[in-house]
Parts: structure tokens; sequence; C-alpha cells
């Protein structure tokens, strides 16, 4: 059973978002880019893309 304030809290927009407590109590990354995602895995995503495509992000 997930706990409001330690698995996930309900956001301004009403949106339930899961914690960083949580994602590490899976102990793997969906690979959705979620929020408060201990792995990063949105930023390394950005990373490569902008490693791919230099002149598009700058």
């Amino acid at each position: 059973m997930l706990k409001v304030g330690e698995d996930y809290i309900i956001n301004e927009n009403g949106l339930m978002v899961l914690t960083r407590e949580y994602h590490l109590k899976r102990g793997y990354c969906c690979m959705n880019s979620c929020l408060n995602c201990p792995w990063d895995f949105a930023k390394k995503v950005k990373e490569i893309s902008s490693q791919a495509n230099p002149k598009k992000n700058k």
C-alpha cells in the first residue's frame, strides 16, 4: 500500500507524483523520465540528445 508523503505526493494540479524514496524502494528505472527519478534518466536522455544534435541545442 502506498503512503502519502512517503511514496507519493499530490501536486498543485491534483496529480499523484511518486517520490524519490518510492523509486529507490522499487529498485529500478522505468525510463519514463519521472520527476523524482533517482537515476536521472531525463537528464541522461537530454545529454545524449544534445550530443547527437549539437547545432539544434545552441
